[in-house]
């Protein structure tokens, strides 16, 4: 049996339950964390388990749950960090506010690159695809690895639902189109992780998802 190229791991992480993505190239071992908002004691256990060298931080979006340490984490491991997109520069720069106010820790962080639409990021050997999906934050960005059929989502899209709109820079339009335009191309065989709760795939949301099932939206599929 051959050893698929990528192999992630889902570590909820802070009150909030956020699912933090450890994911790794397979052929070196060399991996990264998507969206490490705390609980970092239990993060470094799950990579020494799985032999994994961390050798980068990936954040989808600026919200606490989501990158409230990341700064610190980026620090003990001497790795740089790669996104959002600038847009959530705001977002960033309240994390050590909003940490008090949801009980979390929270620090301010500038990331070693912003990613726009179109950018790639790389993890060992693999390749992800960035797609800007602004809506629940204005700079919320997507990673997807074409050749697994695997996306992390963040909070744009989840079993069931989407990402909440009604908070400061939010936009459920732009939410809708992001989806729509920037997800369901992708293909409905993709699986996703959301940033919390369970992971499903694009063709089942488009079927039974209430805010944007086909027969919702009006796109044919």
């Amino acid at each position: 049996m051959t050893t698929p190229p990528l192999k992630a791991v889902l570590v909820p992480v802070t009150p909030l339950q956020q699912n933090c993505t450890l994911l790794w190239c397979t052929a070196t071992n060399k991996g990264a964390f998507v969206d490490p908002g705390g609980d970092l004691d239990r993060l470094k256990a799950a990579a020494a388990q799985h032999n994994v060298t961390i050798e980068k931080i990936l954040v989808t979006h600026g919200h606490i749950d989501h990158c409230g340490e990341a700064g610190t984490l980026a620090k003990e491991l001497g790795v740089p960090i790669e996104g959002p997109h600038e847009a959530d520069r705001f977002w960033i720069s309240r994390l050590e506010d909003d940490g008090r106010n949801y009980g979390i820790n929270g620090q301010i962080f500038e990331p070693d690159r912003w990613l726009v639409n179109g950018d790639q990021v790389t993890v060992g050997d693999l390749t992800f695809d960035v797609y800007h999906c602004p809506g629940h934050t204005p700079g919320h960005v997507v990673f997807h690895h074409a050749p697994s059929k695997l996306a992390i989502v963040g909070d744009v899209l989840f079993q069931g639902s989407i990402g909440r709109t009604d908070f400061p820079m939010g936009n459920h339009q732009d939410l809708i189109d992001a989806i729509t335009g920037r997800l369901w191309p992708l293909g409905g065989d993709t699986a996703f992780v959301p940033g919390h709760g369970q992971m499903s795939t694009f063709a089942h949301e488009r079927r039974t998802n209430p805010y944007v099932a086909d027969q919702v939206t009006g796109i044919a599929g």
